[in-house]
């Protein structure tokens, strides 16, 4: 019986293709008003980020036979289906009571459909920490003019819209800003969801000496670039698919483990030669990446 063939370009193309239909598929979360003041814009909610991730099935060890998931009763351990699943809240030890979804949505219905924007503050306020979750805000029919209004007056201001969103059954503190010419509504931490860092074991005042500290400062200016972010990839995720590929064409059999050496701890003696080191290995890097780029914007000319 011959091996599986393991084409790793045509499952990235496969990737490719099926995030592209997701893009031209993508459905609005949901669909509501962003409101300040008395201004109240239609706007459709979309998911502005991907996730891509492997994913692997659980398999019985002695066949490889897949393992399923099955939802059972603790009462009788019956399995049950989907359509005979409810939700309930606890409100006593093994007691309680059913929620529908029209009872979630008599909790409030304006505010379930609502960015309600409750102040604007300065943008270099916020902690960067209370952001987590970028969402697209698209205005809906009859919303344009104050969408562009809202959109370039919190540019040209440089303030952020601070709101508070229901999405599906929670309460979201978020941020509306703009964003590339769109509005983007990034969901936030509440302040008492942000643990305290005063509780971590770090250094609070610590004598540095000079030397270190203009060698840290050399060492950072000469590893400072423009943003670009489409140049870090996931690469771990790139190292893993090459194990698969391995494992792939060995047929399943384990492959020999290649020996790593874990970095070990800077010591304190040591700081200014590591640092020294550094900066050595940063600027050749700079000049072989500066080198490379010459080469490519004037290639040599051919022997005739």
């Amino acid at each position: 019986m011959s091996r599986p063939v393991f084409d790793r370009h045509l499952h990235a193309r496969k990737i490719e293709a099926s995030h592209d239909l997701n893009l031209d598929m993508a459905r609005a979360i949901w669909k509501g008003s962003l409101s300040f003041g008395l201004v109240n814009i239609p706007i459709a909610l979309y998911a502005a980020t991907r996730r891509e991730e492997l994913k692997f099935r659980l398999l019985r060890k002695t066949d490889l036979s897949p393992v399923n998931y099955k939802r059972v009763a603790e009462k009788d351990g019956r399995e049950v289906p989907w359509d005979q699943i409810v939700k309930g809240y606890e409100y006593e030890k093994g007691k309680y009571v059913v929620l529908k979804e029209e009872d979630f949505q008599r909790v409030d219905l304006e505010a379930t459909q609502t960015v309600d924007i409750k102040d604007f503050v300065d943008l270099e306020e916020i902690d960067p920490m209370y952001f987590y979750k970028p969402y697209y805000l698209e205005p809906q029919k009859g919303g344009d003019k104050a969408y562009a209004l809202l959109r370039d007056a919190l540019k040209e201001t440089n303030k952020v819209g601070v709101a508070k969103v229901v999405i599906k059954t929670r309460q979201y503190l978020a941020g509306v800003k703009p964003e590339d010419g769109a509005l983007v509504l990034e969901l936030m931490h509440f302040a008492d969801e942000l643990a305290d860092p005063e509780k971590l074991h770090v250094p609070k005042k610590l004598e540095v000496g000079k030397r270190e500290m203009n060698m840290a400062k050399s060492l950072i200016d000469s590893m400072t670039s423009k943003w670009q972010p489409e140049k870090y990839k996931d690469d771990y995720r790139e190292a893993l698919m090459d194990v698969i590929e391995e494992k792939v064409e060995a047929g399943g059999k384990e492959i020999e483990e290649k020996p790593r050496k874990a970095p070990k701890p800077t010591k304190v003696i040591d700081l200014v030669s590591v640092l020294q080191k550094s900066l050595e290995q940063s600027g050749g890097k700079r000049k072989a990446t500066a080198h490379s780029k010459r080469k490519k914007a004037h290639p040599a000319k051919k022997a005739a």
